[in-house]
């Protein structure tokens, strides 16, 4: 993909690793939606970049992923200013085991229902020019995480909807859709865990090296997009940087021949 003149929508992005794939987006010549619940720091983020990479190129809005009504206006909004949609990132997160109900509605069902609007907006079924999805889930849908299991079902769940939807997505819709699963990431959303999860956090530090950076992941977001040959990719973006793709199962695996 091409991405001069691309117009893209963002979740979680005005911090952390939202922010770093705003900011690679924008250095590219794409313009950016972006789409968060803290509304200080969106806007402060969204007026920072406006300086760099010019205001007419980004649009905030402030809205909950968990909300079907907001998330429907803000799709509404960012056609309105950019006129079409071409890349949808759905990075929004959190880690809260206490609070596991929240987990699960921002990390997945608010990823499923922005999927589900990028299809309509974008599909070339409805009028759309077709583009492509990144879900943003984790290693942890790999390597469960004993003190966050919640959290670990959640970036299962990621990965599972990815796959699927990519099935019918390109062919009906001609749009594809892949996953990120980084490492950890040196963000804000990990700073603020609790006592319990920062002993987690170090002891992984401890046996797999430091916590990856957002450019690292922007970087390899950026390689998912402009890869047109990757439809259901899962890129699993490893403690040391390097990029691993999970091997697709074929078709006998799991399966028994008829007797």
């Amino acid at each position: 993909m091409a991405l001069n003149e691309k117009v893209a929508l963002v979740t979680g992005a005005a911090q952390g690793i939202g922010k770093a794939i705003a900011e690679i987006l924008l250095k590219n010549r794409v313009k950016v939606s972006m789409v968060d619940y803290n509304q200080s720091e969106g806007e402060a983020t969204s007026a920072a970049f406006g300086r760099v990479y010019g205001a007419e190129n980004i649009l905030f809005l402030h809205s909950d992923v968990t909300s079907e009504s907001q998330m429907q206006e803000t799709f509404i909004k960012s056609m309105e200013k950019f006129q079409k949609l071409d890349i949808v990132c759905n990075n929004a997160g959190i880690i809260d085991e206490e609070n596991w109900e929240k987990c699960i509605n921002i990390n997945l069902v608010g990823l499923i229902r922005t999927s589900q609007l990028a299809l309509q907006h974008m599909g070339t079924e409805n009028g759309g020019s077709g583009g492509v999805i990144i879900n943003l889930s984790s290693l942890a849908a790999f390597h469960s995480l004993e003190m966050a299991p919640v959290y670990t079902a959640s970036k299962c769940g990621v990965v599972g909807f990815t796959k699927a939807l990519s099935m019918s997505s390109m062919k009906k819709q001609g749009i594809r859709v892949n996953a990120l699963c980084p490492y950890f990431v040196d963000t804000p959303l990990l700073r603020c865990q609790h006592e319990d999860g920062q002993k987690l956090f170090s002891a992984m530090i401890q046996s797999n090296g430091p916590f990856l950076k957002p450019f690292e992941v922007a970087e390899a977001f950026l390689e998912l997009v402009i890869d047109q040959t990757r439809n259901g990719a899962v890129m699993k973006l490893m403690p040391n940087g390097k990029i691993e793709y999970e091997k697709p199962p074929t078709l006998s695996e799991g399966t028994q021949k008829p007797t």
